[in-house]
This record gives C-alpha cells, structure tokens and sequence, in this order.
C-alpha cells in the first residue's frame, strides 16, 4: 500500500485594501506612484488618447527611457515574484499631451 506523504499548507492572505487614484496624462515626465513598501500589487489603466510610457524605476521618463508602453485604452499589472512585486517608485510620461489619466489601483 502506497502511503502519502502531505506537506503542510502555508495560507497567504491577500491584500486588504485598494486605493485608487488618477494622474492626468502629461507631456513631461510625471510620478505615477510613489514607492511604497508595504504594496501587495498594483494596476493602470491608461484611459488617455495618448500612449504612456511607463518606467518601473526612480529615472526621468520618456518615449525612450522606459519599461512597458500602455496604448489608449491598455492595462497594465506590476510584475510580481516569489518576493512579492515591485515596491519602487513608477514614473510616466505620454506621448502627446492629450485628454485622459492613467487610473491606478494600489493593492496593501
């Protein structure tokens, strides 16, 4: 007879609370959220007619220093790994100065 062997189950709880906020696009470059070190995760929404090209790092934005370019209309999620996401600050610049705002959720 064969016999099992269970590992004990380790339960993580997610985050407990959401905090939303809005940065209207800018043709400069512009703090999209503060580093924060108790961040669980965090999403944008780039509701602009302009693209945003968003850094992952505490740099100077622009249509060339950047990590991930969000189109009108995009999403976005912070990375995430065994130690959790990335907790630095995220800056942002658009590609035009347009009408809109990047819609950011904050996971803590």
């Amino acid at each position: 007879m064969a016999r099992q062997i269970h590992a004990p189950v380790t339960i993580v709880e997610g985050p407990n609370t959401g905090t939303i906020t809005s940065v209207n696009d800018a043709a400069t470059s512009t703090t999209i959220l503060a580093a924060n070190m108790a961040r669980c995760g965090a999403t944008f929404f780039n509701d602009s007619t302009s693209i945003l090209y968003l850094a992952l790092a505490d740099t100077t934005a622009s249509t060339t220093v950047y990590t991930v370019q969000i189109p009108a209309g995009g999403y976005y999620e912070l990375p995430f790994a065994a130690s959790g996401p990335y907790r630095g600050i995220c800056v942002g610049i658009w590609s035009a100065d347009a009408s809109g705002a990047v819609r950011v959720t904050e996971f803590t």
